[in-house]
């Protein structure tokens, strides 16, 4: 088992990561506040891994709330029932949520937790490959809103991380794809190296084995952690984790959230966030054939929907959580391993991105 921590003072925190943690008891009791457990799901996890997270918690009072999959359910009528399921279960504030499930999942009992009697402890279990690299560490929480992703929401740390990468064997083959964009992101931002090592190991990746899982979960978790430590509530250096998702929000919430998972639409948001750099000759046509390439080489979208261009694209980026005075900033890369924040992108060099990346 590998061991990470997020350096926050008091509310410091471990990153637990290795095969068949979900069956060590200690790492949920060290972890636990309290006697009374309420663990949310969903009705794709909870068969497979229910069972075995509840019989780690045998010394606990366990309740469970079991929401449907998908992020379309991302929203705060779902929020209220896990609301609604600690108020008919009678918990207070010495009671632990436990996040088991993907990035809606944790994003959405985070939220809770913060919420909850003005905020109880929380327990972070990832299941998909994207929650385990990068929702699951930091703390932010949200639901979605129909005019913007994640914009209803609330930064709320969880007691700990404990990612079993077990649960990769059971996830579906565009999941994990969708969870490589992000993992892409991290060397795209802070790590040359480490992009280069995703270059010459996509067999070994996508066949998941465990060496090369572990691997990768614990870099980005480290990068992750490292950001978190320095900008908790994304007022510098965190901001960069967005590459991509200016681009890639506007596509999820004009697709409909689920159509296309986070993922795919945040790999089109970077390959988008690349070639805009490109025109700005900030980096050469190498690196971006090699971003472009690496992304479909892990099955994933490189080119933005059909019958979306400049417009529908901007009504989307207006409410982009990273707007300062109503001017639009970007987070666009300068060499492979190395990103920057830019607010002088115009709408012309925005056209000439967006129109020369649709879908056929």
């Amino acid at each position: 088992m590998e061991t990470l921590i997020v350096e926050l003072g008091e509310q410091r925190y471990p990153i637990y990561i290795g095969e068949r943690l979900l069956h060590k008891n200690a790492l949920f009791e060290n972890a636990i506040v309290g006697k009374k457990v309420m663990i949310v799901s969903n009705d794709v996890v909870a068969p497979l891994y229910l069972q075995i997270c509840k019989d780690s918690l045998k010394n606990f009072s366990v309740d469970e709330i079991i929401l449907a999959d998908g992020e379309k359910y991302k929203n705060l009528v779902f929020f209220e029932k896990i609301l609604t399921a600690l108020l008919n279960k009678k918990h207070t504030r010495d009671t632990t949520i436990i996040a088991l499930g993907g990035g809606v999942i944790g994003d959405m009992a985070g939220f809770a937790a913060a919420c909850y009697q003005r905020g109880i402890a929380f327990i972070q279990v990832p299941t998909t490959l994207l929650a385990q690299v990068d929702s699951s560490v930091g703390g932010k929480t949200a639901v979605n809103h129909a005019l913007g992703k994640n914009m209803i929401g609330a930064f709320h740390q969880p007691q700990a991380v404990i990612i079993d990468i077990m649960c990769l064997q059971t996830l579906p083959a565009r999941e994990f794809a969708a969870g490589m964009a992000e993992v892409i992101k991290y060397g795209i931002i802070y790590d040359a190296d480490f992009f280069l090592w995703l270059e010459n190991n996509v067999v070994d990746i996508k066949t998941l084995n465990p060496v090369a899982l572990t691997y990768i979960i614990k870099r980005c978790c480290a990068i992750k952690a490292s950001v978190v430590a320095e900008d908790e509530k994304e007022q510098g250096a965190r901001i960069l984790l967005n590459l991509g998702h200016t681009f890639g929000h506007a596509i999820e919430a004009e697709q409909g959230y689920g159509k296309w998972l986070h993922g795919e639409a945040v790999a089109v948001g970077i390959v988008l966030a690349s070639k805009m750099s490109r025109l700005l000759g900030l980096i050469d046509s190498l690196q971006l054939q090699r971003i472009r390439t690496l992304m479909e080489n892990f099955d994933l979208p490189v080119d933005a929907p059909k019958a979306m261009g400049l417009s529908c694209f901007m009504r989307h980026m207006q409410l982009d959580k990273k707007v300062l005075n109503g001017n639009l900033r970007f987070v666009l890369p300068t060499s492979i391993g190395c990103c920057a924040l830019f607010d002088n992108v115009t709408q012309a060099q925005l056209h000439t991105v967006i129109e020369n990346s649709v879908d056929g």
